[in-house]
């Protein structure tokens, strides 16, 4: 009789084990299959030349109609290539990626090919210089399934789109990472690198910093989740392209600070998710949706959470945002392709710079699907995040600001 209650409680436990273990995975396979959902009409149609025949461009601006195919591209391919760079493997998540890598080089050719009918705008107005950027951060994301496997012609084609966006003079704000993402993808894949967009973006955001993880959009601070979409992952990222090739004393120093003030920013937005996986709607581009936490995906990807955010707890907070704001109604026409909104169509909170291409850094968000599904963050059983502790009447970790 005992041998079989201690049977029955083996089993019993093993089971429950799976269900722990499974909860991650299935959390895993929502969220890769939404960054599918979001990428199939713009790559499919990119990789086709039919990107500008077949996206709808709507705004609330004049002209957007020029930027808004990059937009979407640039944007796009920033947040899907960590997860692309996996690679494929034997698996049904490796055979899908087999499947966007194939996708995204086809698109990314196209993009910078001056003879096809998709050939992007890289150069005309000073939108171009933005995305551009993207594009190049999603090429330093993925260096071997998206840059390696490029035929020589259109890696020189890449450089030379990058290059040509040098003509634009960017403002003095976040845009300043812009110009020194699109050199430090040069310097990476072997161009002829200006440093001076680089150096006047290090020491121009170091001037910028207000304190506790958060750096002003030029002087001044604005309430907004641009240290999120734009500041600290470019800012990171042009520093680790420059350790790498370009290492120094220096560029080591500011990138060990500015990892320490990401790392506090992540946290700071982790306690932004409300138990609902709603968050603050303050600031402009709200409309870029779960691209808001970006900072947070990222440090996760990178391992660099703070230590009193589990892994769990971001997967889980994480999860529950994108969720409910995928399965809002109208968040897609019916072609697929994203509308303006937070929950949903909500057309009103689309800034005239805001058009259909734009939206696609909500892709942003989902830059930990990078972690293999073998990480510990796919694993284990899903943790209450902060806000959700703390309104259950649980234990949490008392907040410190920055020292």
């Amino acid at each position: 009789m005992l041998f079989c209650s201690l049977l029955f409680y083996s089993v019993c436990s093993v089971k429950a084990q799976n269900r722990i273990q499974e909860e991650g995975q299935k959390e895993r396979a929502y969220l890769v299959a939404a960054l599918c959902k979001i990428a199939d009409p713009v790559l499919t149609n990119l990789a086709q030349n039919t990107l500008h025949k077949n996206m709808p461009v709507e705004s609330n601006g004049k002209d957007r109609a020029q930027f808004s195919h990059l937009e979407a591209f640039g944007r796009l391919l920033a947040g899907m290539a960590p997860w692309l760079e996996l690679g494929p493997d034997a698996t049904a998540e490796g055979k899908l990626r087999a499947k966007y890598i194939l996708l995204a080089g086809k698109a990314l050719a196209n993009a910078v090919n001056p003879a096809a009918a998709d050939f992007l705008n890289f150069h005309k107005g000073a939108q171009a210089l933005v995305d551009a950027a993207f594009m190049a951060q999603g090429l330093i994301r993925a260096p071997k399934q998206l840059w390696e496997p490029l035929p020589a012609q259109t890696k020189k084609q890449v450089i030379d789109a990058l290059k040509s966006s040098r003509v634009i003079k960017p403002g003095q704000n976040n845009w300043l990472l812009f110009s020194a993402m699109v050199e430090a993808a040069i310097l990476k894949f072997g161009g002829d690198q200006k440093k001076e967009p680089v150096t006047v973006a290090i020491q121009k955001h170091l001037e910028w910093y207000k304190g506790d993880g958060t750096y002003g959009d030029g002087p001044h601070y604005h309430w907004d989740y641009y240290n999120s979409f734009v500041i600290h992952p470019m800012f990171l990222e042009v520093l680790e392209t420059m350790k790498e090739k370009t290492p120094s004393s220096y560029i080591d120093s500011v990138y060990q600070l500015e990892l320490k003030r990401a790392r506090r920013y992540a946290a700071v937005q982790e306690r932004m998710i409300s138990p609902e996986g709603t968050y603050p709607v303050t600031g402009r581009s709200l409309a870029y949706r779960f691209g808001a936490f970006q900072a947070l995906s990222l440090m996760a990807l990178k391992k660099e959470l703070d230590a009193s955010v589990a892994p769990q707890q971001v997967r889980a907070a994480l999860y529950t945002v994108v969720k409910r704001q995928m399965e809002a109604p109208g968040t897609f026409d019916p072609n697929g392709w994203l509308q303006t909104g937070i929950m949903g169509k909500q057309s009103i909170l689309g800034e005239g710079y805001i058009s259909t291409g734009s939206l696609y850094l909500c892709a942003e968000g989902l830059v930990f699907l990078g972690l293999p599904p073998s990480d510990p963050l796919w694993n284990g059983k899903d943790e209450d995040w902060t806000a959700k502790k703390i309104w259950k009447g649980m234990e949490a970790p008392i907040d410190h600001a920055e020292d």
